[in-house]
């Protein structure tokens, strides 16, 4: 079972998942799950960044989903943005919630693409976005509550050396 967390400042909740667990019931439900999945972590995306007052992590996840289900029609080109504007939404709340930034959009839908490798993707882009979920429901870091980055304190110049006698 999921473990839920309230995506602060939404009424939405988000779900922590299993990443070998979204990998696994999507393929015993050939695939079915997988949209299920992808609708849902656009979804999640998108509150959190709405709860930030921007659009960078997504605004409408029912298109995203439209994309990979009708996108062949148009010789896969829907599908292929909107899987890289997933991986990029998912680089935005990464940096939202102050979390270390895992793949960039180019490697991750280069994994995807690749056979196999797509597992791996799978997986990095689940645990990646649990990372966030988690972050932005424990207040998570500067970025989270729309704080200033934090500065390094300016270095103190050094006092004088006194001379020995």
């Amino acid at each position: 079972m999921a473990e839920e967390v309230q995506i602060q400042g939404s009424e939405y909740i988000g779900k922590i998942r299993n990443p070998w667990a979204v990998i696994g019931l999507s393929i015993i439900t050939l695939g079915i799950y997988a949209i299920v999945w992808y609708f849902k972590v656009n979804k999640e995306m998108a509150e959190i960044g709405q709860s930030r007052q921007t659009d960078l992590a997504g605004d409408n996840p029912t298109l995203s989903l439209m994309a990979i289900l009708f996108g062949w029609i148009l010789l896969m080109v829907p599908v292929y943005i909107s899987q890289y504007m997933t991986w990029h939404r998912l680089q935005q709340a990464e940096r939202m919630t102050g979390v270390e930034e895992g793949l960039t959009p180019n490697i991750g839908m280069t994994l995807q693409m690749i056979p196999l490798a797509n597992i791996a993707a799978f997986y990095m882009f689940q645990a990646n976005l649990n990372k966030v979920l988690q972050a932005q429901a424990g207040g998570g870091g500067a970025l989270a509550a729309g704080a200033a980055i934090p500065q390094a304190a300016p270095e103190q110049p050094a006092a004088p050396e006194q001379p020995q006698q």
